[in-house]
């Protein structure tokens, strides 16, 4: 994590924490004298945003922290953490303000709206699109995933305050008590939004797909480099924002020679790092284009393995007519839930086929596009 990106977070961090403690005090204290249970619920809500914010701001510093032997990858994982903890207190804050607003509902007090509880509100409005609008800006900037959601939530407490300004509106003019009710809508609406920021991280931790686009895109420049006859089993994996890690096959010539291929390895290796900022293996696999037979062979077999239901691709294949064996592997949709049993069907398959070879095939993930 690079020094500009953390000092950004934690700076927007703190500009979030002193708005929403402002803000909170301000609607609690006015709220409390309305009477109104959406103002108080309000300002709960602009605390637990704080609370927040003052995670995120944690959670940035340990993820900066320099890889050890313990660690080697780093810490800036801790950053998905943090969001699960974010999120926690956003879902917290939601469900407590649900349940005093249904005790509302049933128990409704009549709320005293003053010319200035109605300007804090507004005011409110104003300094939530402010906020949100810059915050969501820097988590962009930083790719902080931490700062986009505090961003998009702030977002939805301006929509929320405008909705308790509607609220306090046609309690004075039509003399109908919905704090009650729109107490549960906000709640409501921060428990989504705690939910949906749980399901997110949730996504990080356990390990997302590869975008499609960027999966295609690294895998053409890599067809780019002279000698490369097919690129399989790309591989990347998060360990924190900017910070990536994986593998990659490449199909060469298997009379390229040692000196070629390490060559060719680390031209791949680099530009995968220079231009999308991965850290990326290149593992090798020989192609015969020489003989005929294996040629012919080859052509024979993947027709037959892509046949099979179930199977998207087969690579790496390679003959060994000494062992009398031919070992490939094969990319199976995630619809197949049996690789073994796969693997099985694939080998009696072939056996018939040409039963003087053994086979071993490795089943493959669809990992990328």
């Amino acid at each position: 994590m690079s020094m500009t990106r953390e000092k950004t977070v934690v700076r927007t961090g703190l500009i979030g924490i002193g708005a929403n403690v402002l803000l909170a005090g301000f609607k609690a204290l006015f709220g409390a004298l309305a009477h109104s249970v959406a103002m108080v619920m309000d300002a709960v809500n602009n605390l637990s945003d704080a609370l927040s914010s003052l995670v995120t701001i944690v959670g940035t510093r340990l993820a900066g922290k320099a890889p050890d032997r313990e660690h080697p990858m780093g810490y800036g994982r801790v950053e998905y953490l943090t969001a699960l903890i974010v999120s926690a207190i956003v879902t917290g804050a939601g469900v407590s303000a649900l349940i005093e607003s249904v005790r509302k509902i049933f128990h409704p007090e009549a709320a005293d709206y003053s010319t200035v509880s109605l300007i804090v509100i507004a005011v409110a409005v104003a300094a939530k699109l402010a906020l949100g609008t810059y915050t969501r800006k820097k988590g962009e900037e930083t790719d902080s995933d931490a700062l986009k959601a505090s961003g998009a939530d702030a977002l939805s407490d301006a929509v929320i305050s405008f909705a308790t300004l509607v609220g306090a509106g046609i309690s004075l003019i039509w003399n109908v008590n919905l704090e009650g009710w729109l107490g549960a809508a906000i709640a409501a609406m921060i428990v989504r939004s705690g939910i949906t920021m749980t399901m997110e991280t949730l996504g990080d931790i356990l390990g997302r797909r590869t975008e499609a686009g960027q999966a295609a895109d690294i895998k053409r420049d890599i067809r780019g480099f002279d000698g490369v006859l097919g690129v399989h089993d790309l591989y990347l994996d998060s360990y924190g924002p900017g910070k990536m890690a994986g593998s990659v096959h490449i199909e060469v010539d298997d009379r390229m020679t040692a000196d070629r291929i390490d060559a060719l390895s680390r031209a791949v290796s680099a530009m995968i790092h220079d231009k999308y900022g991965a850290v990326v293996t290149c593992g090798i696999y020989g192609v015969n284009m020489r003989d005929e037979h294996v040629v012919a062979l080859r052509r024979e077999i993947r027709e037959a393995v892509m046949s099979m239901p179930g199977v998207l691709q087969m690579h790496g294949f390679r003959l060994d007519e000494e062992k009398k064996e031919i070992t490939f592997d094969v990319v199976r949709d995630f619809s197949v839930r049996d690789a073994a049993a796969m693997v099985g069907d694939l080998e009696g398959m072939l056996k018939k086929l040409h039963p003087e070879y053994a086979y071993r095939i490795v089943p493959d993930l669809d990992l990328t596009d």
